[in-house]
C-alpha cells in the first residue's frame, strides 16, 4: 500500500510558525513604515533634493541639473531674506505668547463650571471652526479704512481722530495681522489647556483649600505644573503651523506693505508659484525645516518636560 500524502500545512499554521521568528515583528511594521516614507520620508527628501537643483519652470532652457549650494549662498545675499526672517520671528513669538495668554485665561474661566459655561465653550471655539480664508475676509472688511466697524468704533471712542489704514501703515500691519491671527487660534490652546485642567486630580485643589491657598497660589503650584506638558506640546505644535503656513497674511497683505509683513512661508510661496523658482524655494523651505527642529530642540530641552523624575 502507498503511503498516505501529508496535509499541506494551512495558512493559520504558516503564520503561527511565522510569528515565532524574528522577522515576524518587522513584518507587522512593513505597511506603517512604507507608509510614513511615501506620505513624510521620500516627500522630505524630495524637497531637499530640489533645494541642490536649477527648477524654473519658466527658464526651462536652464536645465534641472544640480546647482550645489548656489540657492543657499545666494539666501546669504538676499535682503528679503533676511527681512522675512526677522518678520517670521516677530510673527511666531508674538502671535503663540498672545494666543496662549489669551487661551489660558480662557480655559481658567471655563473650568469654574459656572451655569451656562457649557455654550461658552462652544462659542469660544467658533474662531477656530473658521476657514482661514473666512477669517481674514471677516477682518479685512472689519479694519477696512472707510467702512470698517473697528475704526468706525475707535473713532467713536475718542481713541483715534480718523480712520486708519491698518494694512496699508509698514508699522501697523504686522501688529495687525497679529492679532487677526491671535483671534482664530486661540481655541486652539483654550481647549488643550481646559482639558488638561479637567485632567488635575480634585484631591489637590481641596489640600489647598485646607491650607489657604488663594487662586494665584492655586495657579502656580497645582495649575501650571499639571499643565506644562500640555503647554510644551502645544506651543511647539502652534509654531509648526504658524511657520509653515501664510494663508492668512497673504489673504490680508500679500507680504506688504513693502516687506513689512513678508515671512519665509509667504516668500517660499511667491518665488515658487509667482516667480516659479522652485530649486530657491525648496532651499527657503529647508532652511525652515532646519529652523524649525533647531527651536523645537531647544525649546522642549530647556523645559525639561521630558526629564525623568
Amino acid at each position: 500500500m502507498t503511503a498516505r500524502a501529508q496535509p499541506s500545512p494551512s495558512l493559520g499554521a504558516r503564520l503561527a510558525s511565522l510569528s515565532d521568528g524574528r522577522a515576524w515583528p518587522w513584518l507587522l511594521l512593513l505597511p506603517s513604515l512604507v507608509l510614513v516614507f511615501a506620505v513624510i520620508i521620500y516627500p522630505t527628501l524630495t524637497g531637499i533634493d530640489l533645494s541642490f537643483r536649477q527648477m524654473r519652470l519658466n527658464r526651462p532652457d536652464l536645465g534641472t541639473g544640480y546647482v550645489g549650494l548656489r540657492h543657499y549662498m545666494a539666501l546669504l545675499d538676499d535682503p528679503v531674506f533676511w527681512v522675512s526672517l526677522q518678520n517670521t520671528v516677530v510673527w511666531v513669538v508674538a502671535t503663540v505668547a498672545f494666543e496662549l495668554l489669551l487661551g489660558m485665561i480662557i480655559a481658567l474661566v471655563l473650568d469654574m463650571d459656572l451655569p451656562g459655561f457649557r455654550a461658552l465653550t462652544v462659542i469660544v471655539l467658533l474662531p477656530w471652526f473658521l476657514p482661514i480664508v473666512v477669517a481674514g475676509n471677516i477682518w479685512a472688511l472689519m479694519l477696512d479704512p472707510r467702512l470698517g466697524i473697528v475704526n468706525a468704533a475707535l473713532v467713536g471712542l475718542s481713541v483715534l481722530e480718523n480712520f486708519k489704514a491698518w494694512f496699508a501703515d509698514p508699522a501697523w500691519a504686522l501688529p495687525a495681522a497679529i492679532l487677526v491671527e491671535t483671534w482664530h487660534g486661540f481655541p486652539f490652546f483654550a481647549l488643550l489647556l481646559l482639558a488638561g485642567l479637567k485632567g488635575i486630580p480634585v484631591e489637590l485643589y481641596e489640600a489647598a483649600e485646607v491650607d489657604g491657598a488663594r487662586l494665584w497660589h492655586r495657579f502656580v503650584h497645582i495649575q501650571l505644573p499639571g499643565l506644562r506638558m500640555i503647554i510644551v506640546a502645544s506651543v511647539v505644535l502652534r509654531a509648526i503651523s504658524l511657520m509653515n503656513s501664510p494663508e492668512l497674511l497673504l489673504i490680508l497683505t500679500g507680504g506688504g506693505p513693502g516687506r513689512s509683513t513678508q515671512v519665509l512661508s509667504l516668500y517660499a510661496f511667491q518665488k515658487a508659484y509667482r516667480e516659479f523658482n522652485f530649486g530657491y524655494a525648496g532651499a527657503l523651505s529647508v532652511v525652515m525645516l532646519l529652523l524649525l527642529m533647531v527651536c523645537s530642540y531647544v525649546y522642549v530641552r530647556r523645559s525639561n518636560v521630558l526629564k525623568e523624575e
